[in-house]
């Protein structure tokens, strides 16, 4: 579950901005909202939806592809030791331009509550820390700092291994690499207080930036091909949505059926993807007719790839979290809300996160002043972000009509010329 989330000096983020998913008190919607799983410790109820809007390069983009930073050094996106680490300093302050991208996670995995802190340059993570809060009360795990003078690593008392293993961990990270990713590689199984948190990022927290949802559509179907009896849960899927495909055939050169999909990341299928053909059978009143998926529309092809984190998300024992940029990109509006509220009333503990341009899900009916948020850019280039809850405002208001008054800003300034 996620609490909320920071980043600054990444891209178009300079200050420090936090989009976070705890709810107001006093608002209506209950079907919104899910209580938090902290064991021992009393923490506001979490928001299941977050939608995010804004004008075009106005950072949404950004904040999708900021949240799924630990996820790219988790796969290796960095490469080799001559390629720079997947971020980029707000370009419009010099000042910045040697500072480190900061991120920080709040989150909750197995009943206990974490904040991950990370601070990455174009060369090195400088900056990687895990605390936990049993019972409310902070305490450190570890604390890892790199300056002019070098390294530094603090452990926390309470962190489980002893001083050997906790430089043996240390002596295996490398400076591009996560100590957390690590020191759970390299722990033995009765070593398990890092692996909650790991977990979450490894398989919990999911983001599906925008130029990958095709590649997400081979996916699909791979993860269709190595693990049987789900074909008819994407066609299912498709059917409710007015997509009238009737069965779906695979066919590969090179396949493995597989016992435990759940312990599968999406990078597995992505990159498996390559050799499969497939074919959906469309049905209408006049007949059947056969398809190519590559003869299928962009809003097909998209929704077979959202089917899969979706599925994911759905079968990960409720705990997932989902984050899509531009969710409603070649896709109906109403298909679009019909994906919202079959979230809303699943009755499962996750939480969707995406940008979007479609107003008409600005609809009080579907979601609350609280789960609109919205990015924008000043004269100086930095991105904003904001919950049309900071705007004074009532419950039941048209908040459509309210924000193309420009009550919330976030609007496109369009010049006449």
């Amino acid at each position: 579950m996620l609490i909320e989330f920071s980043v600054s000096n990444y891209r178009s983020f300079r200050d420090r901005q936090t989009l976070s998913m705890a709810a107001t008190p006093r608002l209506s919607k209950a079907r919104n909202l899910f209580k938090s799983s902290a064991s021992s410790e009393r923490l506001p109820d979490l928001l299941k939806v977050a939608a995010i809007y804004g004008p075009n390069a106005s950072g949404k983009s950004s904040l999708i592809r900021a949240m799924g930073i630990v996820g790219r050094l988790l796969a290796g996106a960095s490469g080799s030791n001559d390629e720079p680490m997947p971020v980029s300093p707000f370009r419009f302050d010099r000042a910045l331009k040697d500072e480190p991208s900061i991120f920080e996670y709040n989150f909750i995995q197995g009943g206990m509550r974490y904040r991950f802190v990370l601070g990455l340059t174009s060369q090195r993570i400088v900056r990687e820390q895990l605390v936990c809060f049993p019972r409310g009360k902070e305490t450190l795990l570890y604390d890892r700092q790199f300056d002019a003078e070098g390294e530094h690593y603090v452990f926390g008392k309470t962190l489980e291994g002893g001083k050997d293993v906790h430089g043996a961990w240390r002596r295996l990270t490398s400076p591009r690499m996560l100590f957390l990713a690590q020191a759970v590689i390299n722990s033995s199984e009765e070593l398990g207080q890092l692996r909650a948190p790991f977990s979450w990022f490894q398989t919990g927290l999911l983001v599906i930036e925008q130029n990958n949802m095709i590649g997400l559509s081979t996916a699909s179907i791979r993860f269709l091909k190595m693990v049987s009896n789900h074909t008819n849960d994407l066609r299912d899927f498709l059917k409710a949505l007015d997509i009238p495909v009737s069965a779906i055939a695979l066919d590969s050169d090179d396949c493995t059926s597989l016992q435990s999909p759940g312990k599968l990341t999406l990078k597995d299928f992505l990159a498996a993807a390559q050799k499969d053909k497939v074919t959906l059978t469309h049905s209408t009143v006049s007949g059947t007719a056969d398809f190519d998926f590559s003869d299928e529309s962009c809003g097909t092809k998209n929704l077979i790839g959202f089917w899969l984190p979706w599925f994911m998300m759905n079968q990960a024992g409720g705990s997932g979290i989902l984050c899509v940029d531009e969710l409603d990109s070649s896709l109906h509006p109403e298909i679009v809300a019909d994906l919202i509220g079959k979230h809303l009333d699943s009755g499962l503990d996750t939480q969707l996160i995406f940008t979007t341009h479609d107003t008409h899900l600005m609809n009080e009916k579907i979601l609350r002043r609280d789960q609109f948020w919205i990015t924008e850019r000043d004269a100086h280039g930095a991105t904003s972000l904001f919950s049309v809850h900071d705007f004074e405002g009532r419950e039941s208001e048209d908040v459509e009509k309210r924000y193309f008054e420009g009550r919330y800003r976030g609007l496109p300034l369009l010049r006449q010329g």
